[in-house]
């Protein structure tokens, strides 16, 4: 096991991994204290060694990012190295990570999590589970749920964090190999764009309020909700605090129901904190109360159920085109949440036709299918458990 906490040792794994098809990736870190993720530890894997099947230590690492007067240069120009394939599980987070510490997205990325959606092992299957069936191994979970900031790390923590990176690589060889017999490797390069696209890890203050769910859609208070939320991102953003360290939903609904004016009215709050009655927070919460009260009728955000209710579904339409969906994914062998969500499903019942369902592969497998249902040129039917579609010749005029 090579623990690597020196920038030279770093640069040497890099150059080394420079010269292979591909590096297997992963992260650990902390979330609980920061609104960003504080990198604890990166670990990688190389290609095992040709010959007698011995693998080399040094093909297998351990990095450790908080050793003092590490840089993670050599890192950041091995994931912009478009010759060698970045390969990781799950990887939003992943990336997230390098995009906000290093300003580099990896490419090109294979996420494996999404390539066994592809390849027929289910909805988001996880990682313990690939390796289970592809890898033929079991892991050793005791060290899951860990402090990955404190040091030193134990043994077992090293040998946990090294399984991540080492089966990969059995993993991806499969997913891989897969992927070409089937003809799908293009399907995962477009669901790649999403991955290594900046703007997917940029997160919008004026966007926060979306997440908090509510009893109410009145326009006014949701107003008040889209304001404080954003003054929570900025603040939370601008302190690398976690956002519930400013003040948690249920405080944020109190609030924007009870929309106090002033100080005092601050101070009447059943759930905000004390140190949010006070100092730049509760000035910043009636400075977002303040200008939500001001926002003329026509610039107050509309409630989604008012959207939901504009769509005119057709619901046996959707009924039709879930079964269909269904059908697809059985024949396939893909995820049905990887092809369409029920959104997508019941805005296409109400004529809508920019949607993802209908673009790329997801066209292909089901999109173009969809559409000639929603015209009328397609019929389903069922033989035993399974269910078929059959072409309609309409006459005219009908």
């Amino acid at each position: 096991m090579h623990f690597i906490t020196e920038t030279d040792a770093l640069a040497r794994f890099c150059d080394l991994a420079a010269q292979q098809p591909y590096v297997t990736l992963d992260t650990e870190f902390m979330r609980e204290r920061s609104y960003y993720s504080k990198l604890c530890l990166v670990q990688m894997a190389l290609p095992p060694a040709a010959g007698d099947g011995a693998d080399d230590p040094m093909r297998a690492v351990l990095v450790d990012p908080m050793a003092e007067g590490l840089s993670l240069a050599p890192l950041w120009a091995l994931l912009r190295n478009p010759a060698v394939v970045k390969v990781l599980h799950a990887a939003r987070q992943d990336v997230e990570i390098f995009y906000i510490d290093g300003g580099v997205i990896p490419q090109p990325l294979f996420d494996t999590q999404i390539a066994s959606m592809v390849c027929g092992f289910g909805e988001q299957v996880g990682y313990e589970t690939l390796v289970r069936k592809i890898a033929r191994a079991n892991l050793d979970k005791t060290s899951r749920f860990t402090d990955w900031s404190r040091r030193p790390l134990t043994e077992a923590q090293l040998r946990y964090a090294l399984a991540d990176v080492t089966h990969l690589r059995v993993i991806y060889e499969y997913l891989k190999r897969e992927l070409e017999s089937n003809g799908r490797a293009h399907w995962l390069d477009e669901e790649m764009q999403v991955l290594t696209s900046p703007q997917t890890y940029v997160t919008r203050p004026d966007d926060a309020w979306q997440r908090v769910k509510t009893r109410t859609n009145a326009p006014r208070f949701l107003a008040m909700v889209q304001a404080l939320a954003r003054f929570r991102e900025e603040y939370a953003q601008s302190r690398n605090i976690p956002r519930s360290r400013v003040f948690k939903d249920d405080a944020l609904l109190e609030l924007a129901s009870a929309r106090p004016e002033d100080h005092e009215g601050l101070n009447r709050s059943r759930l905000l904190t004390r140190e949010a009655r006070r100092g730049e927070i509760a000035d910043g919460i009636l400075a977002a109360l303040k200008a939500a009260r001001s926002l003329p009728p026509e610039a107050l955000p509309k409630p989604a159920a008012q959207q939901s209710d504009q769509l005119q579904v057709n619901p046996a339409l959707a009924e039709l085109l879930r079964v269909l969906l269904k059908a697809r994914a059985e024949e396939t062998g893909v995820a049905q949440k990887l092809i369409a969500n029920a959104a997508e499903l019941d805005a296409l019942a109400a004529g809508q036709r920019d949607l993802d369902c209908l673009k790329g592969w997801r066209g292909e497998l089901f999109g173009n299918d969809a559409l000639r249902l929603c015209r009328g040129e397609l019929a389903l039917t069922a033989r035993g458990a399974r269910v078929r579609t059959v072409e309609l010749t309409l006459k005219a005029g009908a």
